[in-house]
């Protein structure tokens, strides 16, 4: 009997339904995130300005760019735009500036803080020396420095290369054995956000040209100051009314560098006291988080 309930009991189990438990497997890991990031820009503005002068004549300017960033901070970017002021100090051809830059950037203490440090070349190819216009060659480096806050951030350029944007040292820029590195570049910028794609900005700066001998209205370091308002509509269209001006030298500098070409073929800025003035450079106004700033309108 006790063989026979064994057996049976045997059998029962053997005619049970078996339950498999199946473990799941655990899902892939998700791919870390590329630490590489590249993009590209491409633009059209209404004015090309750099440091309070256009580069332009007011014209409009087709501009774009490559950029390359690590998420460690280290960045690399190239980027163009047509001028017109080394054709016209220059009789050349050089009708397009070429910047390359990188440095690297973070941030630091708590996340409202972050840093900038890195060096620039502005190129302007076919710029060439023509010590008869007391013009050196255009190209030029720079190696800068900035700090943010929030949305206020100050910036220090300093240049590197013999020559600043053309310019020689001596009494108003005329002696050819002098050169001018050493001119620097200090700003204060301030970009607010309102909401609804509304921002105010301002902008205040000091270019200094080292060994440079001012006389009368002649003089080539000058501070210039921006206010302004910015409307994103998206899509990349971006209007902005700013007000730029210089608080010195007076207008001549101005009048020169901003004028149409006819003021230069007429000789109104080629005579000895406005043939310096068309010799500096520029870039763009408030385009965010790149070195150069733009104004789209």
């Amino acid at each position: 009997m006790k063989k026979l309930i064994l057996a049976s009991a045997v059998a029962a189990a053997l005619a049970a339904p078996t339950v498999v438990l199946a473990q799941t497997a655990p899902a892939a890991a998700a791919a870390p995130a590329s630490p590489h990031a590249f993009s590209a820009n491409v633009g059209v503005v209404s004015d090309y300005i750099f440091r309070g002068i256009s580069q332009t004549h007011g014209g409009p300017a087709i501009q774009g760019g490559v950029d390359y960033s690590h998420s460690s901070g280290l960045y690399a970017s190239a980027w163009a735009s047509n001028v017109s002021w080394v054709k016209d100090a220059q009789d050349t051809n050089a009708n397009v500036e070429i910047d390359v830059y990188g440095g690297f950037k973070n941030t630091f203490g708590s996340s409202d803080w972050n840093y900038d440090l890195g060096v620039i070349s502005y190129n302007y190819p076919g710029t060439k020396t023509v010590k008869a216009n007391n013009s050196a060659k255009s190209d030029t480096v720079e190696v800068y420095a900035g700090l943010g806050w929030k949305w206020l951030s100050a910036k220090y350029s300093y240049t590197t290369s013999s020559n600043f944007i053309s310019w020689y040292g001596g009494p108003t820029g005329t002696n050819t054995n002098i050169d001018t590195r050493g001119s620097d570049y200090l700003e204060l910028n301030a970009n607010y956000d309102l909401g609804s794609g509304w921002g105010i900005n301002g902008h205040i700066g000091s270019q200094k040209v080292k060994n440079y001998q001012a006389a009368g209205d002649t003089n080539a370091s000058y501070m210039d100051y921006k206010v302004g308002g910015t409307k994103d509509f998206g899509w990349g269209v971006t209007a902005a009314i700013p007000r730029t001006a210089f608080t010195t030298p007076p207008r001549p500098r101005a009048f020169c560098l901003s004028s149409k070409r006819s003021d230069f073929a007429s000789g109104r800025c080629r005579d000895g006291s406005f043939l310096p003035q068309q010799k500096i450079q520029g870039a763009l106004y408030e385009t965010s988080d790149r070195h150069h700033q733009a104004v789209q309108a």
